[in-house]
């Protein structure tokens, strides 16, 4: 496990993909006033440090859990499931992307746009499929005793690794129309 701070302990919350956002709001609201350093202002400097580390942690905190897609990495780095060399995808998944990536290639020589039309629809049509299958999963995890949240987290992480993916291309597509 890494040294990140536990933001969801942080805040006093379940560790969930899906936070009440409006408690997580409300959490980095109270903690900024709390926190906040003209309330401190008399207080030792050691006092005024903590407070400036708490502040910025709690900071740190709600930018990362109020973004689904940070909050995402967040938790599977937590535990340890985002370091490099376990990677590996499926290999349909994979052709499926060399595919794409051949098409986008064909468009570096030559702006073709029923090919970035026909990427463009299979990426999304793609992307689709996996935050369809992936929803149960998000939605179901906080609920899980802890010996099924091991498994839920592979195909979490199997989801974002994809995502990353289809993101690239789309930022492939992204240059190409903006090229033509």
């Amino acid at each position: 496990m890494s040294e990140t701070p536990n933001y969801f302990d942080f805040y006093e919350l379940p560790e969930t993909f899906r936070p009440n956002e409006a408690a997580l709001k409300t959490r980095y609201y109270a903690l900024s006033r709390e926190y906040h350093p003209d309330y401190h202002a008399t207080a030792s400097a050691e006092k005024q440090q903590e407070i400036l580390q708490l502040a910025t942690l709690n900071t740190d905190a709600y930018r990362t859990l109020s973004h689904p897609d940070q909050r995402m990495a967040y938790i599977l780095g937590r535990h340890g499931l985002l370091e490099e060399g376990q990677q590996a995808l499926p290999p349909d998944f994979l052709m499926e992307v060399m595919e794409l990536n051949e098409q986008l290639m064909e468009l570096e020589f030559e702006t073709d746009p029923t090919i970035e039309m026909k990427v463009a629809a299979e990426v999304n049509a793609l992307s689709d499929t996996l935050d369809a299958g992936i929803e149960p999963v998000l939605a179901g995890y906080e609920g899980l005793p802890a010996d099924a949240r091991p498994q839920a987290l592979q195909q979490v992480r199997t989801y974002y690794l994809k995502k990353r993916y289809l993101l690239r291309i789309r930022e492939s597509l992204a240059k190409f129309a903006a090229r033509s």
